[in-house]
């Protein structure tokens, strides 16, 4: 079943402290999938975790591909209660963006690896952390010099620093 755009419509949500505005076309200016309206829809809510979560699994099942499904892989793993099953999600998020061979995963690969690489850091699996950290650091290079390259820097550079690895990625970020 092929998938219907959404119209161009602004969503403004308010958690009582700021209006959020959200648009519904993504950067590269397609329409927003269902699955990726319905992460920023969570994103507004994390504020409220269980409702968050919820949307993100509304994302889940709403996935028509592999895209999608990294996605909301990507968002769930932020929502789980165990490190255990954050990792899980995290390898879910990175294997269906691995599959996505027409450019859109692009963009995240590098916060993917990342967070794959705090997962394992987490469960004190350094060996698998490291090698997740230089493919982060790697993808990280080909993002444009904004904001959210910097953000993803950063994460990089903490976490670097926690598996005391300055040395290796400090120059490269």
């Amino acid at each position: 079943m092929a998938r219907r755009p959404l119209e161009r419509e602004q969503v403004c949500l308010d958690g009582g402290r700021r209006t959020t505005q959200l648009m519904r076309d993504s950067l590269d200016g397609r329409p927003m999938t269902i699955t990726e309206r319905l992460c920023a829809e969570g994103m507004a809510l994390e504020g409220t975790p269980a409702e968050a979560r919820r949307r993100f699994e509304d994302a889940w099942a709403a996935s028509t591909d592999d895209y999608d499904a990294a996605v909301a892989a990507h968002f769930l793993a932020r929502h789980q209660e165990t490190p255990l099953a954050a990792l899980d999600w995290n390898k879910r998020a990175l294997r269906h963006a691995t599959a996505v061979t027409d450019g859109r995963a692009t963009g995240f690969m590098a916060s993917l690896y990342l967070n794959l690489a705090a997962a394992h850091a987490d469960l004190g699996e350094r060996e698998d952390a490291v090698p997740a950290l230089q493919q982060a650091a790697i993808h990280l290079a080909g993002l444009p010099p904004d904001g959210y390259r910097t953000f993803v820097g950063m994460g990089i550079r903490r976490l670097a620093a926690r598996l005391e690895m300055t040395d290796r990625f400090g120059a490269a970020i």
